[in-house]
């Protein structure tokens, strides 16, 4: 699907992934504890939601909380843990409203019960909407994940389910926390950085890399904007139209 913003044409991504990077920076620039920078990054991730809603996204993963996160400060890790339960409760019923089916990838273990019910909750109320498809990555890693696909495949072979003579990369898809879902087409990163730091390590494969030193709390509708023009550029070699004439790249 192409939509025309300006002058440049934007192909728009099945599947976008967002590193959502910066927010302890973004604190720190300001005197403000890194709370601060995550509560802001929240805040960030809900006016996300939005405009990827006017550009007609389908599917956006967020990465919210890695399983490395546990090595933080107990402070700021239970801190992140209060933040998503806001999150949810502030926002829920508006992405609910608007058709968003929000899903969690990761560990539940280990997560407060309180945040493990909200999480339960929200899917279970959201589940038969097909606007916009969001997984919210909390205690995520993409090893992880790997593994315990690795894991389920094991389990279904002892249970006569999988022969492994059938297993490809086709049926091995189908055991990962993405299951059913489209494999990443761009990766969007904040805050300057430039690697995967082990999110979606079998989704994006083929995926394109956008990074930015924009922080993640200032990341809005413009900035997404330019990510999916460069992408779209990228995917189609044509720069920009003017006046009927293409661009190319």
């Amino acid at each position: 699907m192409r939509r025309k913003v300006t002058e440049e044409i934007i192909e728009i991504p099945r599947h976008v992934a967002l590193i959502m990077d910066g927010n302890g920076r973004w604190a720190q620039q300001r005197g403000l504890p890194r709370l601060a920078g995550h509560r802001a990054g929240a805040e960030s991730a809900h006016r996300l939601l939005g405009a990827g809603l006017g550009f007609g996204l389908k599917i956006a993963t967020l990465y919210g909380f890695s399983i490395e996160n546990w090595q933080r400060p107990w402070e700021e890790v239970t801190g992140l843990f209060r933040i998503f339960e806001e999150f949810i409760d502030k926002y829920t019923q508006e992405l609910h409203q608007n058709g968003a089916q929000l899903r969690h990838l990761g560990r539940l273990e280990g997560l407060p019960e309180s945040l493990v019910e909200k999480i339960k909750w929200v899917m279970e109320l959201t589940r038969d909407n097909d606007r916009l498809i969001v997984n919210f990555a909390f205690n995520y890693g993409g090893r992880a994940e790997i593994v315990d696909a690795a894991k389920r495949v094991i389990e279904a072979y002892r249970r006569g389910e999988l022969a492994l003579d059938a297993l490809d990369e086709g049926l091995f898809e189908r055991y990962l926390y993405t299951a059913a879902l489209p494999e990443v087409d761009l990766i969007i990163r904040t805050g300057g950085e430039k690697r995967l730091s082990n999110f979606l390590l079998w989704q994006s494969a083929h995926a394109y890399f956008y990074s930015t030193p924009v922080y993640w709390p200032d990341f809005d509708e413009e900035e997404l904007r330019k990510a999916l023009v460069a992408y779209s550029q990228r995917r189609t070699g044509v720069r920009t139209i003017k006046n009927g004439i293409k661009t190319s790249l």
